[in-house]
């Protein structure tokens, strides 16, 4: 009886054992392989060795005779896919092992890998995505005068040029540098010898895999095949958003005037530009020109978060923990659409969101109160799952990944009080961790401990893989606990945020046209508030007039004369600070309309929106109309000098 033998085979689905015996052909060896892994015989082709020499034909040589013993490994390639190379490593995937059992330390290497497919042709990376990926990167240093040795042309250990990802140099960074930018965490799995040519981006799936005919489907059924791994939550290295950056102190003063007139907290999207941030290595900016403010309710709650922040559908709630036990509920937005379209056209992107955490220590010197536990959390569990569903809503596009897009470049800043009292913006991002679990409706937030969050349990529903964290215990002692409750520091990127030196101004307009869903401070957007808006303006050029966020998205979406469809020409000028194509568009019917509506109104004639008949722009609007008080944007009667609300002067 001939001898048996086990021989290894490692596919891109996994290792199996095949028993032979060294007598057996290599044509009735490769139809158990076949049979074993179920491909047809012309399907696949099998190789001694991992770099694809060495293949294994069809004939009736022995096992014996091709040099194959007893506990070999040999690798199978399926033929529609790309040859292989050697092992490398698989970025940012959940650490893999049974669900059953608690996981070692979290490991990204795998022991056979696919190499990185080639990217589809129709993902396009952003703008500063591709612009980054040009750059060198290297982090130069000058010949240090004690420690090289070697003339001005030669380097050392002390000054050759560092890799952006060194962490040594980003730790010493004043300050220190706890993520390294995303492209430097490119840079540093697709370097060395390959050149990254197996690298490849996977994205975490908590979901069963579709397909699988083993077995019923679950709950009656599930395999290994199709069963997700657990994950081993740990804290992410890098992060796609280095800095955010409001471009002007206005920007935040006008949000924070809601907060300021009503003791309420107000959510609002911003909206912006990602450029090169040079303080990090291949870092990115989040650069912040405007906020817009979609409809939403403010209101009372109960203590304690509300438990249904994952939001569903067009209509959902988002409830944000604080001092004072307020939420928001953000509701349906018509507009929302032509908000993103007139941004794009104005060179602009949604680039993250903004909300206000406040509770008023002294109202008359402006000082707030510390309104956040440093000590137990910086953004809470509903909060969390709020910016992990933002995140997925605005994926990354990457061509390393086999979807087309990885993480998210999706911002957070939160308006707090600081230790001095003092309003503080602080930014962060969620990791893919939390992203993938918010995805899949993995997370809940705690009803009791805004700090903790929650994996839920599997249900006939649905299977939830096992979701793990590692922390020390009261002996210092690395322990694995599941992840129920979850502290949420183990989901959280923060972000620094900046205001620069010198203010910049997408929109350079002085005076401040009302911002959008604001009714309840009783400022509106309509022609009443455009008239008065316009005779403030009355010496100022037309460009600068019309270069408002808010006045343009007015212009817009206004119900009496839309201008969506030809206002283009306008958008361009206001993009490119052309001051003549603003002027030629000021020349068109659009414009003179929305004049002649303004003059109506007011009660008076067109001409006199901003400009008498006489052409004087500082001849004062007619007496004889009702008027908006500047201050409050209250209709007053005919004849008054005062408003009637405020108290304060007509002018």
């Amino acid at each position: 009886m001939a001898e048996t033998i086990v021989i290894r085979v490692q596919s891109p689905d996994g290792m199996k054992k095949v028993p032979s015996s060294k007598r057996e052909t290599a044509a009735a060896f490769l139809k158990k392989v076949a049979k074993e892994f179920g491909f047809n015989s012309n399907r696949f082709s099998l190789y001694l060795n991992r770099n694809k020499t060495g293949e294994i034909l069809s004939q009736n040589k022995s096992l014996s005779l091709l040099k194959i013993k007893h506990g070999d490994m040999l690798f199978l390639f399926p033929s529609s896919s790309p040859a292989a190379s050697s092992s490398t490593e698989v970025m940012d995937t959940a650490a893999p092992h049974s669900s059953s059992s608690l996981p070692s330390a979290s490991s990204s290497s795998s022991s056979f890998l696919l190499p990185r497919p080639q990217p589809a042709p129709q993902i396009q990376e952003d703008d500063i995505d591709q612009f980054l990926t040009k750059q060198d990167g290297k982090i130069y240093r000058n010949r240090d005068a004690q420690l090289c040795r070697h003339g001005a042309l030669g380097k050392c250990v002390h000054c050759v040029p560092l890799e952006p990802f060194d962490e040594d140099y980003l730790n010493h960074l004043d300050p220190p540098v706890k993520h390294m930018s995303f492209h430097a965490y490119l840079r540093k799995l697709t370097g060395g010898a390959d050149k990254g040519k197996f690298a490849a981006l996977e994205n975490i799936s908590c979901k069963i895999k579709s397909g699988c005919e083993g077995h019923p489907p679950w709950p009656e059924g599930i395999c290994t095949k199709c069963q997700p791994s657990a994950i081993t939550l740990n804290r992410q290295k890098y992060r796609h958003v280095d800095n955010i950056m409001f471009e002007n102190h206005t920007i935040a003063d006008r949000f924070l005037d809601f907060w300021r007139k009503t003791g309420s907290q107000r959510m609002g999207y911003l909206y912006g530009r990602y450029t090169e941030h040079k303080d990090i290595p291949l870092g990115i900016r989040a650069e912040v020109a405007a906020i817009y403010e979609p409809p939403q309710v403010n209101q009372r709650t109960s203590a304690g978060p509300l438990a249904s922040s994952v939001p569903s559908g067009q209509r959902w709630r988002a409830a944000f923990q604080n001092a004072t036990q307020n939420s928001l509920e953000l509701l349906e937005d018509a507009k929302a659409a032509a908000v993103d379209e007139i941004a794009a056209k104005l060179g602009l992107r949604k680039v993250g969101w903004i909300f206000s955490d406040l509770l008023s220590e002294d109202t008359r010197i402006g000082t707030v109160r510390f309104t956040r536990n440093q000590d137990s959390h910086f953004l809470s569990s509903e909060e969390c799952i709020t910016a992990g569903f933002f995140q997925n809503q605005h994926s990354n596009p990457c061509k390393l990944s086999r979807d087309g897009h990885f993480g998210s470049k999706f911002v957070t800043v939160v308006a707090t009080g600081g230790p001095d009292n003092q309003v503080h913006f602080e930014g962060y991002q969620v990791s893919n961790q939390c992203m993938a679990l918010v995805r899949d409706e993995c997370l809940l937030p705690c009803k009791d401990a805004p700090e903790l969050g929650y994996a839920k349990e599997s249900s006939p529903e649905q299977y939830i893989p096992d979701v793990f964290f590692k922390d020390k215990d009261k002996f210092g002692n690395d322990v694995t606990f599941l992840a129920r409750p979850l502290p949420v520091e183990y989901l959280i990127i923060d972000i620094t945020t900046t205001f620069p030196k010198d203010p910049q101004f997408t929109f350079t307009s002085a005076q401040r046209f009302p911002i959008e869903n604001r009714e309840i401070l009783g400022e509106t957007q309509d022609f009443h508030s455009l008239s008065t808006y316009l005779s403030q303006c009355a010496s100022t050029s037309f460009l600068d007039i019309v270069s408002d966020f808010h006045l343009l998205l007015f212009l817009v979406t206004n119900e009496v004369m839309p201008l969506r469809d030809s206002i283009g020409l306008l958008l361009d000028a206001v993009r490119t600070c052309d001051r003549d194509l603003a002027e030629t568009w000021k020349k068109s019917e659009q414009w003179a309309t929305i004049e002649q509506l303004c003059g109506t109104v007011g009660g008076q004639p067109s001409s006199s929106v901003g400009f008498d008949s006489m052409g004087d722009p500082s001849a004062p609007p007619s007496s004889s109309a009702m008027w908006s008080c500047v201050h409050c944007t209250f209709m007053n009667q005919p004849g008054t000098e005062h408003c009637e609300m405020c108290r304060l002067p007509r002018t």
